[in-house]
């Protein structure tokens, strides 16, 4: 069995490597002529460190990235939602680490040019159709000169993310990702250490939020690589996206300016964060509706071709992870292609839909969201007592029941 992936990111190189662990041939074609080093943080949640545990990728990237052990949500005023331990600190047997995405995509890298044969991963190799022919499938690949070249394979696995070339192929009458109405703006600096430079601070709700979080060492032993990101609603869910070409838009701090006079941290200096950040980006906050099927004949998809997933709880690179770890287990155990395809949709499908319907009310975050409708009335938006706001079933349901939604509570984990 030959498996034929496109789209070189994080899930691509992940199930790459899970399909040569369990001895299945395979090849990756990537569009981009060349590998940037591109985006910013990523949290990799107890369940992804997991699964590069088993690709014996943990070490590389806990030397890269930053354990984070707390979280901490709060209002946009200041005040404290929830506070909990995370990782090793939380009773899980690995840890919680925050990096960044290029480094984790590097660490991918790394380890398929070591592992596979050369020329398992092609570059300059953008999708441009597949025929199934029902005993395998012959994909075309075009160049960025406009020549074209053919893989021959038993299956196609669509990994090329939220406007996966794949997808369009499977559902040509989809149409453009649907807009949350929300924009993020999102980067990252050198900054000093906030609290034991170890935590996670979330202030605000889905509409309007702030968080930061180490990603890396710093330039100096006092300061760390910190990744932050905001968000904003400018309109209602489903509203008309913006163009293509103002995707990863290069953004202004000065937009910035009135919005972070919103929130209260006490910690650091937000707005000085965000000045001092060189380049930064803005864009739509994006997913698609869940699809019913994944799979048609030999071809099916993974990750945000799959499944795309607004970035709330920190779960889209994880669950694109999970996918290749459970495609490579049921490829690597042999069988009717096909029926390993739609045993893998079986296996990942309703589970993972279940992950987008939440983050598109908020993921975990949503328990700051139920405490600002509560205190909205109240002098100031202050409250005195928490428990009298929402009390701690309350807020530990919606904030656990998301851990256990997304599949890494600490006894989903053993």
């Amino acid at each position: 069995m030959k498996v034929i992936i496109v789209g070189g990111g994080i899930g691509g190189l992940t199930a790459a490597l899970y399909l040569h662990k369990h001895g299945v041939p395979c090849q990756v074609f990537e569009k981009a002529p060349e590998i940037l080093q591109l985006g910013v943080g990523i949290t990799m949640l107890p369940h992804a460190i997991s699964a590069m545990n088993e690709l014996g990728l943990m070490e590389r990237l806990d030397a890269l990235g930053v354990r984070t052990d707390r979280m901490i949500f709060r209002t946009r005023g200041g005040q404290e939602v929830w506070n909990a331990p995370r990782g090793l600190a939380a009773g899980y047997d690995v840890p919680q680490i925050t990096a960044h995405r290029a480094d984790i995509h590097r660490v991918l890298l790394d380890a398929v040019a070591e592992r596979l044969p050369e020329g398992t991963l092609a570059l300059d190799a953008a999708f441009d159709g597949v025929e199934d022919r029902g005993d395998g499938v012959s994909v075309t690949l075009r160049r960025s000169d406009g020549s074209t070249f053919t893989a021959e394979g038993d299956v196609l696995i669509g990994a090329d993310g939220i406007h996966s070339a794949v997808r369009r192929h499977l559902k040509p009458d989809e149409g453009a990702p649907r807009w949350s109405g929300l924009m993020l703006w999102r980067g990252s600096v050198d900054w000093p250490k906030v609290l034991d430079g170890h935590t996670i601070i979330n202030s605000g709700g889905t509409s309007r939020k702030f968080i930061f979080y180490p990603i890396g060492p710093g330039k100096t032993p006092e300061t760390q690589l910190m990744n932050w990101a905001c968000v904003v609603r400018q309109a209602d869910p489903g509203a008309p996206a913006p163009g293509r070409e103002d995707w990863n838009r290069e953004a202004q701090a000065e937009v910035l300016h009135p919005i972070l006079e919103d929130f209260t941290v006490p910690e650091t200096d937000i707005r000085a964060m965000v000045d001092a950040t060189p380049v930064f980006w803005d864009f739509p906050m994006c997913d698609r509706d869940p699809l019913e099927t994944w799979t048609r004949g030999r071809v099916t998809l993974l990750g945000d071709a799959a499944h795309p997933m607004y970035p709330f709880g920190a779960n889209g690179s994880a669950q694109a992870i999970l996918d290749a770890r459970a495609l490579g287990r049921l490829c690597g155990a042999g069988g009717d292609p096909a029926a390993i395809l739609l045993a893998y949709e079986a296996e990942r499908l309703s589970s993972v839909n279940e992950v987008v319907a939440g983050n598109r009310t908020g993921g975990p975050e949503r328990v700051i969201d139920e405490v600002e409708a509560r205190i909205a009335d109240l002098p100031g938006q202050k409250f005195e007592d928490i428990e009298a706001i929402l009390p701690f079933k309350e807020r530990d349901a919606i904030v656990n029941g998301y851990s256990r939604l997304a599949g890494f509570a600490t006894e989903q984990m053993r």
